[in-house]
């Protein structure tokens, strides 16, 4: 677990409620208790978690072995849950590189472990507000991939921490904007379109905890991919977005979509 006393922990952090979701042990007493309240609501938030996390799995693998990518760039990066994207990547293509990019002082605890590179690829941690970030010129960025080649954009989970007067779909042709073609947008989002009642619960629960959250129709996710070729089935709900075996859980319990898409 990291170190207490570097980053506040009488707050709850959506990156550790998360984790908690997830089964794993990077959280403290108020992220387990906002946590709670969250499942208390939303008694299916561990299978949403976890589905959305396979989804990345998934689409990481597909752009690596079936596409050809070698370059990725993980947005708001969160804390590293094995196997986290690097290590997907780097399993189908040794030589593949990944960036993350982050710079919440929580994700700075757990940087070393997103380090670790296969000796044929290479692993870097970019600290760096998503925000204000321009890709196209920051050189951490730049040393490790080469923007001549297709780069695939990972926003996983990050969009709905976007609320609307951020402009966030202008953020997003922001981020693809030096990107060459051939690359491709990971995206996956939150969505109110199964439960709408529960789901402003859970977005009032987070707002109350100091972490803005909006959750969003499946038109406006769409939106992230305008001018893009969406890879087949298209945005989806992540559990049906090419799954490796068939999926027991309901539209309703995952209430997440996403989606990958080419940049022409």
């Amino acid at each position: 677990m990291a170190d207490e006393e570097t980053i506040d922990t009488s707050r709850p952090h959506s990156a550790r409620m998360y984790d908690y979701y997830l089964g794993g042990k990077d959280w403290f007493e108020a992220d387990k208790q906002a946590a709670e309240a969250a499942i208390a609501f939303w008694p299916h938030a561990a299978v949403t978690a976890q589905q959305n996390r396979y989804f990345m799995h998934r689409a990481t693998r597909v752009l690596a072995r079936d596409y050809g990518v070698r370059q990725f760039l993980d947005l708001g990066t969160g804390i590293p849950t094995k196997p986290n994207l690097h290590q997907i990547a780097q399993e189908v293509a040794p030589d593949s590189k990944v960036v993350y990019l982050d710079n919440d002082p929580l994700v700075l605890e757990y940087a070393s472990a997103l380090l670790r590179s296969t000796p044929e690829g290479r692993t870097a941690y970019v600290e760096a507000d998503v925000r204000e970030v321009s890709l196209g010129e920051n050189q951490e960025v730049h040393e490790v991939l080469d923007f001549e080649q297709p780069i695939a954009l990972s926003l996983i989970a990050l969009t709905h921490f976007f609320p609307d007067d951020w402009d966030p779909h202008a953020m997003v042709e922001r981020f693809l904007a030096p990107l060459p073609s051939g690359s491709f947008l990971v995206l996956s989002h939150a969505t109110p379109d199964f439960e709408p009642k529960i789901a402003e619960k859970v977005r009032q629960l987070y707002l109350q905890s100091g972490t803005p959250v909006q959750f969003r129709a499946k038109a406006e996710i769409e939106r992230f991919f305008d001018g893009l070729e969406l890879v087949e089935p298209g945005v989806t709900t992540v559990h049906r977005w090419r799954p490796e075996e068939p999926s027991e859980y309901s539209d309703y319990q995952v209430s997440f979509y996403g989606g990958v898409a080419r940049k022409p």
